[in-house]
């Protein structure tokens, strides 16, 4: 991957950017999608769709990028309206259907299960995430990544341990087993998403800028929005949205109300790893979901009254101590290399 040369400030700060953005999403968007089914909702395809939805808000970015391009042009040459390439278009198409997946199976876990449980299952995806890095792009381990990633493993096997005591009333087994295993299959198949998202940078013919990670999270949202709109059709979703709204238990100015906040916060999460993808490593990307797990397990026992043992508890500081020891061993590798660099003539 040939990676456009930008500032260590602006990365910097592009990070810090994303992981906001990653901080809202994963934390608001399982909350407001949960808000959406305890109230009467049960359209599976739809919230699957509303993940990915928002995408239009992309091309704000990235119509300021092209103005921007068009005052300073490069070499006298036109500015081309898009960056990406046909090969990476092919990419961004096959695994936004990828991703369109990933949101139809996660949506159902989320109908069917406490958002507390959701959370430990989804904790799986970091390894995942760091078995696929390792294949897929050759990521590198030390001993404080390994570190993170035992301890926040460590963490979701401690939240197993009263998992199936939160069963939601009315839920039959069968459905409630099913969210399970479906949202262990969203957390193996994300989990090996974010790796091939960085493989895609990395076979690029071109040089990587944030504006063309952009344009492919476009391309990958759009595929994704098409595949859960399929769904939606042949689920007729359209037809039996607005009689939904008005059976509603909030009300249908709220019922679409959620749904708009739903897709915002979602794009907010998609923004998000992105970025983080691009100004860090997929792993990095991983072990930051991870660690924001237990975070969304405390809003829902503040926001939805889910009970709160002493595992999450235990759980919250076994993921918190995994996000710092990683953070940690990326700052001391970043200064090992700095010193090389100021010894160079």
């Amino acid at each position: 991957m040939e990676a456009q040369r930008i500032s260590n400030p602006t990365r910097k700060l592009l990070l810090m950017l994303s992981i906001i953005l990653v901080t809202v999403g994963a934390c608001g968007g399982p909350l407001i999608m949960r808000l959406y089914f305890l109230h009467g909702g049960k359209r599976i395809w739809l919230t699957g769709w509303l993940q990915t939805a928002a995408w239009p808000l992309i091309l704000i970015p990235l119509v300021a990028s092209y103005c921007n391009r068009r005052k300073k042009p490069e070499g006298g040459s036109p500015t081309k309206l898009v960056l990406i390439d046909l090969r990476t278009l092919i990419s961004g198409v096959i695994i936004g259907c990828l991703v369109g997946l990933t949101n139809h199976l996660y949506s159902f876990g989320v109908g069917h299960l406490p958002v507390s449980t959701n959370s430990l299952i989804l904790a799986t995806q970091l390894v995942f995430t760091a078995f696929s890095a390792f294949i897929l792009v050759g990521q590198k381990f030390n001993a404080y990544t390994v570190n993170a990633i035992v301890l926040l493993t460590l963490g979701s096997v401690v939240l197993a341990i009263h998992a199936g005591s939160e069963r939601p009333k009315g839920e039959k087994n069968k459905t409630y087993v099913l969210g399970f295993i479906l949202t262990f299959a969203a957390a193996a198949l994300s989990g090996c998403l974010l790796p091939l998202i960085e493989l895609t940078y990395m076979k690029a013919k071109q040089a990587i800028s944030y504006t063309l990670v952009m344009e492919f999270q476009s391309v990958v949202c759009i595929s994704a929005t098409v595949f859960s709109a399929v769904g939606m059709l042949v689920n007729n979703d359209f037809k039996e949205i607005s009689q939904e709204a008005r059976e509603y238990q909030l009300g249908e100015t709220k019922y679409y109300l959620v749904l708009v906040w739903c897709a915002i916060v979602w794009q907010c999460f998609t923004v998000g790893f992105t970025g983080i993808i691009f100004c860090a490593s997929s792993l990095f990307s991983g072990i930051m979901l991870a660690a924001l797990l237990p975070i969304t397990e405390v809003l829902a026992v503040i926001f939805y009254h889910e009970k709160f043992q002493a595992e999450k508890g235990i759980a919250l500081a076994l993921s918190l101590w995994g996000f710092i020891s990683h953070f940690y061993g990326a700052i001391k590798h970043g200064k090992k290399q700095q010193i090389p660099e100021a010894a160079a003539p």
